[in-house]
């Protein structure tokens, strides 16, 4: 073989390398330990797209790294394998989503496997295998034997046409976003899992963690710390309870909103169109009624007044559904003097709006001194606060409070693909956990909700229908969300062939934490704080030896492509066109197309398989590509001739090494600047990789290869150039190597290090300037002397004419950079 052939020496190397167990994980204790992760993939049936291996690539990257600088690392794959997707395409096709998930994962594992990841796959996990989701459900026991699990009658999200509840972020304007389906608000008994109980340590441990600013402040935002004081407002009903950040304010509070769910908006309506308010408000998500509310403030007077415990005077009360009975208390007092919210709707209805903070033009927000305020007038706010809290407590009207925005988490799904809850329900009401585990799934054929309303596993009578000690029980009918498994996965690949426990405590404080993790933005709120979560709960049990999972954090940037859409917005598939004259057309009807940049999705015919780029192109040259295309966390377009140069570049690299008799081409010595571009390729794959930048290192890889200007290299400049181009490129650096007489793989071969000594330029470039103006340059030794530079400044020729009939009154030499002649005249 001559030539560069991705497609012989690929598979090849991927067959060794499965042979010889190359990727198998070291436990020596001894070395120290590196774990690199990236977020597993829900396995769907449309497979991998050359997304997906920006961030596999990374991570591997810098797992080849540690492991040549004598790292034990641990670098898993599995599978985030329920969910509805499969169950949708269960019912449409006919088929266990057992099977479906089965042949998606079968997919999913051969692409991979193409790309050459040095994933250890003995440490395989699919959430949906009931040999992980036993453990799962022992992990959910645990939740419930501490009070963090429980059920409760709660407002969801319910779809009909799915038969499922969704969660809010999946409902817009009243319908399911992914179907059209409508959607209507009801109460249902729900498990909850008690995320709250954590709130204050979900938030005081983001500290010290390596993670991006961004992702950081959107976690604080979701957990949404409130310090302030609950207040209560009497009313004919019952005292009404409101939370607030700004108890200084309670002098302008002019009227009160309660959210239509509140519990005393029976009691306190008075009027006729509350009821029909109420019934309207019901059927829309918390996200539409936020969002509406933003725009368009709607309500109405119940009728009932409230008294203010501050004033003393009657204010009245108000529904309107931009009030949630998820946040706070159901309940606020309005200030629309001072908030934003409140001002718009006060201005709408005609309320009353006051001043009680001086400060700039209302409603004014900001902190000031109280006006109009009793007896907190004067003070500035943060002493108005405190003062007006403690004044309303000792008359049994207030007291301070610390609230959260966060929410206790509804763990129930009414599907079919989900973990059975190991929770049987007696006749008297009673929960009994099962201890015999796993629950398994009962076989169906049919997986959609029973006539009568239930969730699937209601069908399966013989399963429902069991006893606990000789009596009567019924098996929890809902199953767990896709969250689920992905709560704790990351613990599993430490231990994942342990059939007795989710992992020992021995292997989790080998591996523990996850050193890097690596996924997209889109994972940035509810995975990692689920996540979170189970992994402080653990640590409380004495399963986990470290606070939080995940040390570092490393978001990639999307991989979008181009699509091409008519006047029509029917899009068009890029076989189907072609450019003409720098505009895109149709190719058989010449229509006009335009061009855009997008996520890529099938029905934009954007979407670019990895596998078809690997024939083409090979494995390596499209990890190169994906490493080149720009800095890791940017978003970035992909285009395929941009993986011709990469595999251009490939082509130069084998040609440096292998002649056209396909022998390896070595030599004695190279030129000092080929070795400068080896030492400066090492020394920027090193500062590279640790700081997760991979697109610089390719360059200077090129300059390398560009450098040798296709002479051969030393067998130690050979070797050192395989070893930094083996991160990127494993096939191609394997071949070589071995080509170069190794047996034993590069996969942990000693990283090599830099010579500074080597990026030294024996040569610098002097400016010549005459009266301060640029002359001419030339090339001098590093260890010119100031005559010698003198004598070589005054040769060129275009220095001696402006020179010529002219005094020089001063010689200026800066050593290494310039020589300034200053002349008279």
């Amino acid at each position: 073989m001559s030539r560069y052939n991705p497609a012989e020496i690929e598979p090849r190397w991927q067959a060794w390398w499965a042979e010889n167990d190359t990727y198998r994980t070291d436990e020596d204790p001894a070395k120290p330990k590196f774990y690199g992760l990236v977020m597993f993939p829900y396995p769907s049936g449309a497979g991998l797209h050359v997304g997906h291996p920006e961030s596999y690539t990374a991570v591997d990257a810098v797992v080849r790294y540690k492991r040549a600088n004598g790292y034990r690392v641990l670098h898993p794959m599995g599978w985030d394998a329920f969910g509805l997707p499969a169950e949708r395409s269960a019912v449409r096709e006919g088929i266990h989503p057992a099977i479906i998930t089965r042949r998606n994962t079968d997919n999913f594992r051969q692409q991979l496997q193409r790309l050459g990841f040095s994933y250890d796959w003995h440490r395989e996990v699919n959430t949906s295998s009931p040999g992980y989701y036993r453990h799962t459900q022992a992990i959910f026991l645990e939740l419930y034997k501490r009070g963090l699990a429980y059920l409760a009658e709660v407002p969801v999200n319910w779809c009909p046409a799915q038969g499922t509840v969704l969660a809010n972020e999946e409902v817009a304007d009243g319908k399911y976003v992914e179907t059209g389906d409508p959607v209507e608000r009801r109460m249902m008994k729900q498990w909850m899992l008690r995320i709250t109980e954590y709130a204050e340590r979900l938030l005081v441990d983001l500290d010290g963690l390596d993670w991006p600013a961004g992702i950081l402040e959107m976690q604080r935002n979701w957990i949404g710390k409130s310090e302030g004081a609950e207040l209560r407002f009497s009313t004919d009903a019952g005292d009404l309870v409101v939370f607030t950040t700004r108890p200084d304010t309670a002098y302008g509070a002019t009227f009160c909103v309660v959210a239509p769910e509140h519990p005393l908006v029976p009691a306190l309506a008075k009027h006729p169109g509350v009821a029909e308010y109420v019934a309207a408000a019901k059927n829309r998500s918390d996200r539409d009624r936020i969002s509406a509310g933003e725009k368009d403030k709607t309500g109405v007077f119940t009728g009932s007044y409230a008294t203010n415990p501050a004033t003393g005077q009657p204010v009245p009360i108000w529904v309107a559904d931009y009030v949630l009975i998820s946040y706070g208390t159901g309940a606020i007092m309005a200030v629309p003097g001072h908030d934003e919210r409140d001002f718009a709707f006060a201005k709408k209805f005609d309320l009353p709006i006051l001043r009680v903070v001086e400060g700039g033009e209302l409603p004014f927000a900001g902190d000031g001194v109280a006006v109009n305020s009793g007896v907190i007038d004067g003070l500035p706010t943060a002493e108005a606060k405190r003062r007006i809290t403690e004044h309303l407590a000792a008359e049994g009207k207030g007291v301070a409070r610390v609230r959260y925005k966060l929410r206790d988490w509804l763990f129930s799904r009414q599907r079919y693909w989900g973990e059975p809850f190991p929770i049987q329900h007696l006749g008297d009401g009673t929960i009994v956990p099962c201890d015999d585990l796993p629950v398994l799934l009962p076989e169906l054929e049919d997986f959609r909700p029973t006539e009568t309303g239930e969730p699937p596993l209601g069908r399966a009578r013989d399963w429902v229908h069991t006893t606990h000690q000789g009596r009567p029980a019924r098996r929890e009918l809902n199953t767990m969300p896709q969250w689920a498994g992905s709560c704790w996965y990351w613990l599993r690949y430490m231990d994942a062939s342990n059939p007795q426990v989710p992992f020992s405590p021995e292997k989790e404080r080998l591996w523990g934490p996850v050193d890097l993790y690596v996924g997209g933005v889109e994972h940035a709120v509810l995975h990692l704080l689920y996540a979170r979560f189970w992994h402080k709960v653990l640590y409380d049990c004495g399963w986990v030896h470290t606070k939080e999972p995940f040390q570092k954090l490393f978001n990639q940037g999307m991989i979008l492509a181009y699509s091409y859409q008519d006047e029509h917005k029917k899009y068009w598939s890029p076989a189907d066109v072609e450019e003409r004259e720098g505009q895109w057309v149709v190719k058989a009807s010449g229509a006009l197309l335009n061009v855009q940049v997008e996520k890529m999705s099938k029905s934009k015919y954007n979407v670019v398989n990895p596998n078809d780029v690997v024939d083409q192109f090979g494995a390596d040259a499209l990890r190169l590509y994906e490493m080149f295309m720009g800095p890791l966390e940017q978003v970035k377009p992909w285009q395929t001739s941009g993986v011709q140069g990469i595999y251009r570049f490939l082509e130069r690299t084998w040609r440096l090494f292998v002649d056209d008799s396909d022998q390896v081409r070595l030599t004695t010595s190279v030129a000092p600047e080929v070795n400068r571009a080896l030492h400066a390729a090492i020394k920027e794959a090193t500062e590279g990789i640790e700081a997760m930048r991979f697109n610089t290192p390719i360059a200077k890889m090129m300059e390398l290869v560009n450098s040798a200007r296709g002479a051969p290299l030393t067998r130690d400049a050979a070797e050192q150039f395989l070893l930094i181009l083996h991160p990127w490129a494993p096939h191609l650096a394997e071949e070589l190597w071995h080509r170069l007489g190794h047996e034993a793989s590069i996969y942990g071969a000693p990283w090599p290090k830099y010579d500074p000594a080597a990026l030294e330029v024996d040569t610098v470039t002097i400016a010549v300037q005459v009266g301060g103006k640029l002359r001419g340059t030339f090339d001098a030794p590093r260890s010119a002397t100031r005559d010698d530079l003198l004598a070589a400044a005054r040769a060129l020729e275009n220095v001696a004419k402006h020179l010529e009939g002219k005094e020089i009154l001063k010689e200026i030499v800066v050593p290494g950079k310039l020589v300034n002649l200053v002349v008279k005249g």
